[in-house]
């Protein structure tokens, strides 16, 4: 099942565009709709696996042991097993967890290899279902591209690596094909993430195209199925946007600054936080879960609001943001910020998830607090937010536009111009922090 065409001289290289061609290319394409299934099954799974765990750990068991509704302080020891059980699956399973979400490398390297799944699993089942602030995209990407190569290179054991490396590839496109809400942001997020450009870009898209439209219409049949939903990124109600003013690309410009100045910060401390994590891994995970559970408790009762708006990837908490605005006030905005960005570096240095969901709470939040100020309508805030602070910490642009946008459905199309240049702005500042904080520490 090789990728290459027939009779191509071994010294030279095939002409990707004839290998789509070629019946080894058909092979493949058949191969990655028959593993696209089971993939696409088990990243709903884990996704079911994720939010029970979160009810049950959060909700219903502070109710099994007598407690009236889920105490302002649960949080904390709840955080810091997770960061028991994170340390320990890192330290004593292969793998250490899959990716560190502090280091921007993990869609760039290869799938993981059979004997690593299960540690990757178990890491990122603890981080994500008992409250650290990461997203499930990274466990997702290395399961269904490991599961996806184990699979094939079980089946034919001979497959050659460029074959191999675009069934895990494929993979990765099935298990995180209705995450974002679409296939195609799942598969922007992938395609911008890898590097992969040019004419080899075509050889990749068709397989991950149509292992994402298999996952998406699977976790579509799942949802309906088993009454659980498609765990996709969805927003109930977008107010209505304005056609963009001057005033508006001004505060494009001003969200674009502060987005790659916070971003910029909280990945600095993520990295900081990580060197220390490292020395001592399984109590000072347990120590940044307890930090990430001290500021849950710090906004619930600062603010009287759940201590659960702080935990988790905010992937959930995105719809009540804009649909309930009007119950935060600015300065609950702030607390949430600043409690949040703290957790969200806590969280990247030690347990293992992936960035996307808390960026982008971060930065609808922040968009949020700047809309109670002249000039700025909330939804415009909202999306501006959310498309320069992913990319200061993401540093993957169209990702970060076509996040922004096509989760507001219509109103998105409106306020483009406006992330764009918040996104374009944020962009480039991040970068040239990046370089000058690097010149800074070079050994001269």
């Amino acid at each position: 099942m090789s990728a290459e065409p027939v009779g191509t001289p071994a010294t030279e290289p095939p002409d990707p565009l004839a290998v789509v061609g070629t019946r080894n290319y058909t092979v493949l394409l058949v191969v990655v709709a028959v593993l696209g299934v089971p993939v696409s099954a088990v990243a709903f799974g884990f996704l079911a696996l994720v939010h029970e765990l979160q009810s049950l750990t959060y909700k219903d068991l502070p109710r099994a042991l007598g407690f009236d509704g889920t105490p302002p302080w649960w949080p904390v020891p709840l955080v810091a097993v997770a960061g028991l059980l994170t340390g320990l699956a890192i330290r004593h399973l292969p793998g250490t967890g899959g990716h560190k979400p502090a280091e921007r490398t993990g869609v760039r390297t290869g799938p993981p290899t059979g004997a690593e799944l299960p540690g990757i699993a178990l890491a990122a089942l603890a981080s994500l279902g008992l409250g650290a602030v990461v997203g499930p995209e990274a466990p997702l990407i290395a399961l269904g591209g490991g599961l996806a190569a184990y699979a094939v290179r079980r089946l034919r054991p001979g497959i050659e690596p460029n074959a191999s490396a675009m069934v895990a590839a494929s993979g990765s496109f099935a298990a995180v094909s209705a995450l974002l809400g679409s296939p195609l942001l799942g598969a922007f997020l992938l395609m911008e993430a890898s590097g992969v450009a040019g004419v080899m870009l075509r050889l990749v898209l068709v397989p991950g195209l149509l292992a994402s439209g298999i996952g998406a219409l699977l976790f579509t049949g799942l949802g309906s199925w088993t009454g659980l939903g498609t765990y996709s990124l969805t927003l109930p109600h977008v107010p209505h946007a304005s056609q963009p003013t001057v005033a508006e690309f001004g505060w494009a410009v001003a969200i674009g600054v502060a987005a790659a100045l916070a971003g910029t910060g909280i990945r600095k401390l993520a990295r900081i936080l990580q060197e220390r994590v490292e020395q001592r891994l399984v109590p000072a995970t347990a120590a940044m879960g307890l930090t990430v559970g001290a500021l849950a408790l710090l906004y619930a009762q600062s603010t009287g609001r759940d201590a659960s708006e702080v935990l988790y990837s905010g992937q959930e908490a995105l719809g009540g943001l804009l649909s309930e605005d009007a119950t935060y006030t600015a300065g609950t905005l702030l607390v949430l910020l600043a409690c949040k960005a703290l957790a969200y570096s806590a969280s990247l240095s030690a347990f293992r998830g992936g960035p996307v969901f808390p960026s982008m709470s971060l930065g609808a939040a922040g968009g949020l607090v700047l809309s109670h100020l002249p000039g700025l309508d909330t939804t415009s805030g909202f999306a501006m937010g959310i498309g320069a602070m992913c990319v200061a910490v993401l540093e993957l642009p169209m990702t970060s536009v076509l996040l922004a946008t096509l989760l507001l459905g219509s109103e998105g199309i409106t306020v483009m111009p406006l992330v764009i240049v918040s996104v374009a702005v944020s962009f480039v500042l991040a970068l040239r922090l990046d370089r000058t904080a690097a010149a800074s520490t070079a050994p001269r």
